[in-house]
């Protein structure tokens, strides 16, 4: 106690093999949020307010340590009200990375086919191109958006026909969980899901007499609604339009939709995109205007998808049978990801490569699983190039050197070639991972299991490549991490087309029909 008198943060200074666990993007906090529309406050309004308590991490971090000069906010350069902030010990904004203001941060403009439209007025037109049916591509926190109103049927089967995107559920933004409830059954635990500083997508059952168009989720009872999450998207769906006139009042009331699409920026099965020139270029057909901002994405993110299940407690005797709340991820991304899974051993270092459709990689470090964020189907060059520099990227990030690659059986997913050909390119073991057993030493990590008694894995995930050289699906293995046994499967039935048959069931059906000996 002797040695300091007082509290400072030093300058970082690297260490040859030290890492830390990164923060992933959280949503804007209540302090920030209340600023944004304090007409008092420096920041009002003003679409990138942050503090240490909020905002962009994971996406714009390129290095450890986590400083300014290693964030894609290193070419804004702090004006001396931000730098007071910065420096003082006492004020929410120390030493917070990607502290910005109105006068010295990232920017908002408007791009459609009549030209660049003022800053200013940047927000505001978005809204009434929405409300006029248009398709917006809006760059948010870990990529671009498409966005539409949700309630026009027209501009969300144009939507549709423009993104090649057949039926598969449209992701929607309200502006709080009073409307979501308008449109959708909400419990406790989907709303506090909703409301949670992760902000995920929330699957919840949709209202009959919602005036949400069908084909945001063509003959599906659920929708998945997520709440605003930036203070960009506040602003959006703000009724005043979110931006000020010369005269620094707010403009003229004007009603944005209450319900808009937030799909992913991309064409269908291409990774989104988050570079202003590449958006423009491979955007250009879908999107009516483009809502840019300059603050760079080191690294895209989707937006995460949670569903609530109500589960049967059993192992607490004073809660036994009781039916509580478990969120479980469909998809882990934005807000969750890089955070580590705790291991129940050590681990040596390792890369994990995934399988083919939702890809994620994952790679360890002593007792940390740091699984990716969603890579996405692997199934073009875009995306494999996605793939691999979120690879090299975490490599980095977590100082980790793999000594194995492990990889899915499946000889033809793009994650397998690749582990294949950098195992062999670098020397190192490859170790092939049959696809049901590992969902089942996933399940194992998951809860802590130390794998020194074996457990009755159930997998019924689909497909995946056996170690006979058939496609299984539908196990039960008597596992633990090393290996297993088959203990029972559903029987062989041919697979005509192979992997196509998973898009297109009718085959399957066609086949057992004609393995029981049922004339089709």
């Amino acid at each position: 106690h002797a040695q300091f008198n007082r509290f400072e943060i030093r300058a970082s200074v690297p260490l040859a093999g030290a890492f830390q666990p990164i923060s992933p993007d959280i949503s804007i906090c209540p302090d920030c949020l209340r600023e944004l529309f304090d007409p008092h406050d420096r920041r009002y309004r003003y679409p990138f307010i942050n503090c240490t308590n909020c905002g962009p991490r994971f996406t714009i971090i390129e290095d450890i340590p986590y400083d300014r000069p290693k964030t894609t906010m290193r070419v804004f350069e702090m004006c001396d009200d931000c730098a007071r902030e910065y420096h003082d010990p006492l004020d929410r904004r120390f030493h917070a990375q990607p502290v910005a203001c109105p006068k010295c941060g990232p920017k908002v403009w408007l791009e459609n086919d009549e030209g660049r439209v003022a800053r200013g007025e940047a927000i505001e037109e978005t809204q009434r191109l929405l409300a006029g049916g248009s398709i917006v591509a809006i760059k948010g926190l870990g990529g671009f958006h498409l966005a539409c109103d949700a309630t026009n049927a027209d501009a969300v089967a144009e939507l549709r026909r423009r993104k090649l995107r057949v039926d598969k559920p449209f992701a929607l933004m309200m502006p709080d969980v009073v409307t979501v409830e308008k449109h959708c059954f909400v419990d406790d635990a989907e709303r506090a899901l909703l409301e949670s500083r992760e902000r995920p997508i929330v699957l919840v059952r949709r209202r009959p007499d919602s005036p949400i168009a069908e084909q945001v989720a063509p003959g599906n009872q659920f929708l998945g609604v997520m709440l605003p999450y930036t203070p960009l998207h506040y602003l959006l769906m703000t009724e005043d339009g979110g931006q000020k006139t010369e005269n620094n009042r707010p403009s003229p009331v004007f009603r944005p939709p209450s319900v808009l699409v937030m799909t992913s920026g991309n064409l269908s099965e291409e990774p989104i995109a988050t570079d202003n020139d590449d958006a423009r270029a491979r955007l250009a057909k879908l999107a009516d205007a483009f809502l840019m901002h300059d603050r760079d994405i080191r690294t895209r993110c989707d937006d995460s998808v949670m569903r609530v299940f109500t589960v049967v407690a059993t192992e607490d005797t004073e809660k036994k049978n009781q039916l509580t709340p478990d969120h479980y991820p469909l998809r882990r991304s934005r807000g969750y990801a890089p955070f580590p899974v705790r291991l129940p051993f050590d681990a040596p270092p390792l890369l994990a490569t995934g399988a083919e459709l939702k890809n994620t990689f994952c790679i360890t470090r002593d007792r940390y699983a740091f699984l990716s964020h969603h890579i996405g189907d692997l199934e073009n060059y875009e995306t494999l190039r996605s793939f691999e520099d979120g690879v090299a990227h975490f490599e980095r990030l977590f100082r980790v050197a793999p000594q194995a690659i492990a990889y899915d059986l499946h000889p033809n997913y793009l994650a397998t070639r690749y582990a294949l050909e950098r195992a062999e390119r670098e020397g190192l073991p490859a170790i092939g991972v049959q696809h049901h057993h590992a969902h089942i030493a996933a399940c194992m990590a998951e809860h802590g299991l130390s794998g020194e008694r074996p457990v009755i894995g159930v997998a019924f995930d689909g497909t995946g490549y056996g170690d006979d050289g058939a496609i299984w699906g539908g196990e039960i293995l008597i596992a633990d991490y090393a290996g297993y046994r088959r203990a029972f499967h559903l029987d062989y039935v041919p697979l005509p087309g192979g992997d196509k048959a998973t898009r297109e069931p009718w085959r399957v059906a066609l086949a057992w029909l004609h393995k029981a000996g049922i004339d089709w």
